[in-house]
C-alpha cells in the first residue's frame, strides 16, 4: 500500500495551465461552460461532486499527517467527491505542507475523466488560522468593537492572501449569526447583538474574502454561516432549539444574509439549530423558498458537521438515515459536509434511482458546486505558487493585526485616570490568562479548539511578556493568583503577598479556550476562583486594572465596583498582549466600543434596542411597591471610553419632514475637547416614537469611526433611507407608519417627521 509522509517533499506537478488572472467576464459564458460539463456528468459523478469529505480519513491508521493513497483514491476515483474540508494532524500546517497537500488531492483529481478539481474549504475564523505563521486577527466579536469597516475588509483581505498561499479557495467565513443570548459558546465568532453593525461588517469581510476578481489567486469564497437563527437558542447552549417568529427572524437575522447575498457571497453554510421546532436542514421554506428564491441566492448551499445525519439521531425528524437524506437534498441542501464516511453518496445514489429525489434538484446542486469551482478558476490550478505570496506573515500584515487589535480594544471604566499607567510604577500582574496565547486567540486558532497556541504562536507575546518588555522585568511582579476552574488558597495568598510590594495591580480574568458545544455554560458568572481572586486582591486598597479576555460578557457585578479600571480585549488575537500594554501604558488611545450589552445579572438579559416595557423608568411604577429597576446593563452597548473627550453639537437635518419617498441627511459636528489625538466611533440611533408594532427604544442605524487630533473638529453625515424607518409588520410586510422619529447621537437629539 503506497503511503506519502505530508511533511517530506513532494514534487509539485500542476495542472496544464498556470494560475489565470482573468476570470471568465461573461456569465453568460460561464454559465454554458458549466452546463456542458455537466450534460456530461454521470449520475454517480454528479453526487460525488455533493460529497464533502474530512481530509482526516484518508491518513494512514495511527500515523497522523500520512496520506494513505487508496483511500484518497478511493474517495476520488470511485466515489467522485467533489470537496475536502479540515486540517490534517496534527494541527496546523505551514504553507509548504498545504502546498504538499493539496498537489497530492490535485494530481489525484486529475486522473478522474472528466477532471473536476476537488474545492478545499477551511475554517478560517480569524486569519489563515489553520496555518502556522499566518497572520491572526482579533476575533469577529473584537472586529466588531473596532466599528471600523475597512479594519474588517484589510483583514478579511489578508486572511485571504493567506489562505490562497496555503492552496486553499474556500473559507468557511464570516458568521453572521445574531446572538440574543450571552451565555452562547459562539458569541465571539459573530459581530455582535445589532443586525445592521452585524450587515456592515458582514459586507466587509465578503468584499474583502472576494475582492472584485474571486478568480484571482489573491481571493477566496466566502461562506455565509450559519443560515438562520443559530444565534438565538432559548437555553443559551449550543446547537439547542431556537424560538423565534417570522416576523423577528425577517426584520433582524435576515437582513444580515441579505446583505451578504447582495455583496455577492457565494456561499453559505446551514445552521445546525432548529427554529419552532423544525431543523433548519429539513426546511424547504427557509432553504429554497427564502434563500435560494426569495433572496436570488445563486451560490452553493453547504451542510454544517454531519447535519443531515443529525437529522435522523438528534432532532428525531427522520426515521432513517435515509429520510434525513431525502428531507434534506429536496430541502435545498446543495453539498453534504458528510464527513467521514460515503454514506450520503450510497443513500442519494439510491434515493435518485427510485424517484424520490428528482434529477433536476441534483442538477441545481451541481450547477452551483461547478460554477463557484470555475469562478475560482480550479480548473486552471488548485496548487499555489509560494513565490506569489512573499507577504505571508509579514511585518506589514502584522501591523494591520495589531491596529485591529488595539481599535477593538474596549475601556469601559477609568476611576480618576488610573489609566494610563506611569512606565516607572512597579506593578502586579495576576490572574489565569496573563501569561498564555490560548486566552488571547481562543477556539479556531490551529486546532479546533485552540490548545495549541502556546506553541505555534511562542514568538508572540503574552500579556504578561508584553507588559515585562515595555517596562522591564524588574518592574513586573508576577503570578498566577489563580487557576481557571479550580481554587487554590496558596497561589492566592501569593498574589496577595506580591501585590503589597506593587503600586498598582494588573489583574487578567476571562474564560478558556473553546468553541461550539465544549464550550457551554450553565452559569454565567466568571469562576468562583477568579471571583475570590478578585474580592482578596481588592481588599488591600490598590488601584486594580481588570483586564478582561474572554469570548463572551462573564458576569462581574460581584466585584466590578470594587475595580478602578475594566478593560475588555475580547480575544484580540496574537498581537492583542503588545496593543493591550499599549494602551495601558497610553502609547495607544483606546477607541473599541461595545458591540453588545454587558449584563449585571443572569435573569436580566436585555438587549439595547430593547422594548420599552423591559426598562420602565421609576415615575412610571405604582406607589404601592417597591421595584427593582428593570433596565440596568453592568455596560450598554456601545460603551467605550477614551484617553481624550469628545464634544457633539449642531446635529441637523436637511428637512424637519419626509415623504415616504424621500431620504433624510443628517449632520452633525464632533470636537476633540482634550490633549491628545484619538479616535472615536460616532454612532447614530433612531427611534420610532409610535407603531403599530411596539417600537424599540432605539436601533443603531448609522456610524463612522473618525480620527480628531486635539481641538479639532469634523462634520459628519448620515443619510437614512425608507428602509431605515420600516418595520415587519404582522402580516411580514415591510412597512412604515407616519408620525414622529428621534434621531440620537451621543447625548444629543432631534426629531423629524414621516408623513405618507
Amino acid at each position: 500500500m503506497k503511503k506519502i509522509i505530508l511533511s517530506t517533499f513532494v514534487l509539485l506537478v500542476y495542472s496544464t495551465i498556470s494560475w489565470g488572472q482573468n476570470t471568465l467576464n461573461s456569465n453568460t459564458d460561464l454559465n454554458t461552460k458549466v452546463s456542458e460539463l455537466l450534460s456530461k456528468m454521470t449520475t454517480e459523478e454528479k453526487i460525488g461532486q455533493m460529497t464533502q469529505i474530512t481530509v482526516t480519513i484518508f491518513e494512514k491508521k495511527g500515523k497522523p499527517g500520512v496520506f494513505d493513497m487508496v483511500k484518497l483514491n478511493e474517495a476520488i476515483q470511485n466515489y467522485h467527491i467533489g470537496s475536502i474540508l479540515n486540517v490534517p494532524n496534527p494541527g496546523a500546517q505551514t504553507i509548504k505542507q498545504w502546498n504538499e497537500v493539496q498537489t497530492i488531492i490535485s494530481n489525484e483529481s486529475n486522473k478522474t475523466r472528466l477532471k473536476i478539481p476537488i474545492l478545499y474549504g477551511i475554517d478560517a475564523i480569524h486569519g489563515s488560522s489553520y496555518t502556522a505563521g499566518a497572520t491572526l486577527f482579533p476575533q469577529q466579536i473584537g472586529i466588531a468593537a473596532t466599528f471600523n469597516t475597512a479594519i474588517a475588509k484589510k483583514g478579511a483581505e489578508i486572511s485571504a492572501y493567506e489562505t490562497r498561499a496555503s492552496s486553499i479557495p474556500w473559507v468557511f467565513s464570516p458568521d453572521l449569526d445574531l446572538p440574543r443570548n450571552p451565555s452562547w459558546s459562539r458569541m465571539w465568532e459573530s459581530f455582535g447583538e445589532d443586525a445592521y453593525l452585524a450587515s456592515q461588517m458582514g459586507i466587509s469581510f465578503v468584499e474583502g474574502f472576494q475582492g472584485t476578481d474571486i478568480g484571482s489567486k489573491y481571493n477566496v469564497a466566502s461562506c455565509m454561516k450559519h443560515f438562520i437563527g443559530y444565534g438565538s437558542t432559548t437555553s443559551g447552549k449550543d446547537r439547542t432549539p431556537s424560538i423565534i417568529p417570522e416576523r423577528i427572524l425577517r426584520q433582524y437575522d435576515l437582513t444580515i444574509y441579505q446583505a451578504a447575498i447582495q455583496a455577492g457571497a457565494k456561499s453559505v453554510m446551514i445552521s445546525s439549530g432548529e427554529i419552532n421546532g423544525t431543523p433548519v436542514h429539513a426546511s424547504k421554506y427557509l432553504i429554497t423558498d427564502v434563500l435560494k428564491n426569495e433572496l436570488g441566492f445563486k451560490g452553493v448551499v453547504v451542510t454544517d458537521w454531519q447535519d443531515i445525519v443529525y437529522l435522523h439521531t438528534r432532532h428525531k425528524v427522520a426515521e432513517t438515515n435515509r429520510d434525513a437524506v431525502r428531507i434534506s437534498v429536496n430541502a435545498g441542501i446543495d453539498m453534504s459536509m458528510v464527513p467521514k464516511d460515503y454514506s450520503f453518496y450510497d443513500i442519494l445514489l439510491d434515493l435518485v434511482a427510485a424517484g424520490e429525489v428528482p434529477m433536476s434538484r441534483i442538477d441545481d446542486a451541481v450547477f452551483r458546486i461547478l460554477k463557484m469551482k470555475f469562478e475560482l478558476n480550479l480548473f486552471q490550478n488548485t496548487v499555489a505558487n509560494l513565490k506569489d505570496y512573499p507577504k505571508f506573515g509579514s511585518k506589514e500584515f502584522i501591523d494591520v493585526a495589531y491596529n485591529a487589535a488595539a481599535e477593538s480594544i474596549t475601556l469601559l471604566k477609568n476611576i480618576n485616570a488610573v489609566l494610563p499607567l506611569n512606565k516607572s510604577d512597579k506593578i502586579l500582574v495576576t490572574g489565569p490568562t496573563a501569561n498564555s496565547m490560548k486566552y488571547l486567540n481562543g477556539g479556531w486558532s490551529y486546532n479546533w479548539q485552540g490548545e495549541n497556541s502556546d506553541k505555534y504562536a511562542a514568538d508572540k507575546f503574552t500579556i504578561l511578556e508584553a507588559l515585562q518588555n515595555k517596562v522591564g522585568k524588574e518592574n513586573v511582579l508576577y503570578t498566577k493568583g489563580a487557576d481557571l476552574s479550580t481554587e487554590n488558597d496558596e497561589e492566592l495568598q501569593k498574589a496577595v503577598d506580591m501585590a503589597n510590594e506593587a503600586s498598582k495591580i494588573i489583574l487578567c480574568l476571562g474564560e478558556k479556550n473553546y468553541t461550539e458545544t465544549p464550550g457551554d455554560i450553565s452559569d454565567l458568572y466568571l469562576s468562583a476562583s477568579q471571583i475570590k481572586l478578585a474580592l482578596a486582591l481588592a481588599k488591600l486598597n490598590k488601584p486594580i486594572v481588570l483586564v478582561l479576555n474572554e469570548g463572551r460578557p462573564r458576569l462581574i457585578n460581584n466585584f466590578e465596583d470594587k475595580m478602578n479600571a475594566v478593560i475588555q480585549c475580547y480575544l484580540p488575537g496574537n498581537e492583542g498582549g503588545r496593543a493591550l500594554v499599549d494602551i495601558l501604558y497610553g502609547d495607544v488611545n483606546p477607541s473599541g466600543k461595545l458591540p453588545y450589552n454587558y449584563p449585571r445579572y443572569p435573569n436580566s438579559l436585555e438587549k439595547y434596542n430593547r422594548k420599552y416595557t423591559e426598562s420602565l423608568s421609576d415615575d412610571e411604577q405604582n406607589d404601592d411597591a417597591k421595584y427593582e429597576k428593570s433596565y440596568s446593563p453592568q455596560f450598554e452597548f456601545g460603551t467605550g471610553l477614551s484617553y481624550t473627550t469628545f464634544s457633539y453639537s449642531n446635529l441637523k437635518f436637511d428637512k424637519s419632514e419626509i415623504s415616504n419617498t424621500d431620504t433624510l441627511t443628517i449632520t452633525v459636528d464632533v470636537k476633540n475637547t482634550g490633549n491628545r489625538s484619538g479616535k472615536e466611533a460616532v454612532l447614530l440611533y433612531l427611534s420610532d416614537n409610535y407603531a403599530s408594532i411596539t417600537p424599540e427604544v432605539k436601533v443603531l442605524k448609522r456610524f463612522e469611526k473618525i480620527n480628531l487630533e486635539p481641538n479639532e473638529s469634523k462634520t459628519i453625515t448620515f443619510v437614512l433611507n425608507q428602509k431605515d424607518l420600516q418595520f415587519v409588520n404582522n402580516d411580514l410586510k415591510w412597512i412604515s407608519e407616519k408620525g414622529t422619529f428621534k434621531v440620537q447621537i451621543s447625548n444629543l437629539t432631534k426629531e423629524f417627521l414621516l408623513k405618507l
